[in-house]
């Protein structure tokens, strides 16, 4: 994301490429999954990956959301160094740093009332990716080890919150149907605040990509060495924790070995194409995830614009096209369908959507149009 989740700019260091597209390309991977599993349309025969796991799962599309937050954290450090040699005083810095937080907010806010039809400031994806990055960007001039404990301190006091705290269905009781931030929510849904509490375990999140990006921003010959070493414990620390009762791996809840498995796959998924692409080991990396790159480096657009597409034209505009007054979008799945059967013919429908909007995004791509704020 552009704005505070910041895309990865020219702020490599000495030795490193002046654009890495390791993160580029996961951002853009992210992308198009997030296309995938928000436009699935094969029915009951979806298959599982594509769908949100019950409580005390995870499944590809768990995964969609925080990577785009781990990816915002992992460009913070570029975007830090960058105004750093650009002589940005902190004040100037943070100044900045609010207001594109408040233009990603709003867009949020738009893109919310578009989709709702209704004018809405409350939260939904953009504006928990503004507050979260907002958040871990006041940290992100700090030690390492001190993002690490305040990451950890986060999760840690959100998890006992989740853990310890009273609520109707008793202490340490935590289900789908029953847990403390229903209350919570409860109080805060007349403010069109419902979910503000996500926001912790989301900055958590967002300071855990930050320490990935310190680790691309080094460009030494121990970077691989240290993603595969902090990828892996954050999984493995992540699926450990998830087997506790009290804290079940929950992407609705944002429980902590939720967000510690998440990292820890972000880690690893960019430490793949940081070998692939960055590590000067593969010549011919960078073109092979050049098509990943396109929509990674405009990925506010790839997520506002296929949405506004869908919401405006595709739901809204009815045609005859089938026999029957429908609107566009059930249209075009139904000719999909009586051509090829209720399978194949959802699967043409799900994939051209994603490749309509790959195409696009790589169209402004080439014409560098990139949506930032």
């Amino acid at each position: 994301m552009t704005g505070p989740a910041q895309t990865l700019g020219d702020a490599a260091p000495r030795g490193a490429p002046a654009r890495l597209t390791a993160l580029d390309a996961w951002r853009g991977l992210t992308v198009l999954l997030m296309l995938l599993v928000n436009n699935a349309s094969l029915g009951s025969r979806t298959p599982a990956q594509l769908m949100h796991a019950p409580l005390g799962g995870v499944t590809l599309t768990d995964m969609v959301f925080p990577w785009f937050l781990f990816c915002a954290g992992a460009a913070l450090p570029f975007s830090h160094a960058a105004a750093q040699r650009s002589g940005v005083r902190p004040g100037a810095r943070l100044g900045r740093l609010v207001s594109r937080t408040a233009l990603l907010y709003l867009v949020g806010a738009g893109l919310t009332s578009v989709t709702e039809h209704r004018f809405t400031l409350g939260l939904g994806v953009l504006q928990l990716i503004a507050l979260s990055t907002l958040l871990a960007s006041l940290v992100v001039g700090a030690r390492a080890w001190v993002q690490a404990a305040l990451a950890l301190a986060l999760l840690g006091g959100y998890g006992l919150f989740l853990s310890l705290a009273a609520h109707a269905g008793g202490v340490g009781v935590v289900s789908e149907t029953s847990h403390p931030l229903l209350a919570v929510n409860a109080w805060l849904g007349p403010l069109g605040l419902r979910g503000l509490p996500s926001v912790i375990p989301a900055a958590a999140l967002v300071m855990l990509g930050s320490l990935a990006g310190r680790l691309l921003q080094q460009g030494s010959t121990g970077t691989i060495a240290r993603l595969l070493a902090l990828g892996t414990a954050l999984v493995l620390t992540g699926a450990a924790t998830g087997q506790l009762d009290a804290l079940p791996l929950s992407k609705a809840l944002w429980t902590p070995p939720y967000v510690l498995l998440a990292a820890g796959l972000g880690t690893l998924g960019l430490l793949g194409m940081y070998g692939l692409a960055d590590s000067g080991r593969v010549a011919w990396g960078r073109r092979v995830l050049s098509p990943l790159t396109m929509p990674g480096r405009n990925a506010l657009a790839g997520y506002v614009l296929p949405i506004v597409v869908k919401v405006w034209v595709l739901q809204a505009w009815t045609v005859t096209w089938t026999g029957e007054e429908t609107s566009m979008q059930r249209a075009l799945l139904l000719l999909a369908q009586q051509g090829l059967g209720p399978w194949w013919g959802g699967w043409l429908y799900t994939l051209g959507y994603v490749l309509a909007a790959w195409l696009a995004l790589a169209w402004l791509a080439r014409r560098g149009l990139i949506w930032k704020l």
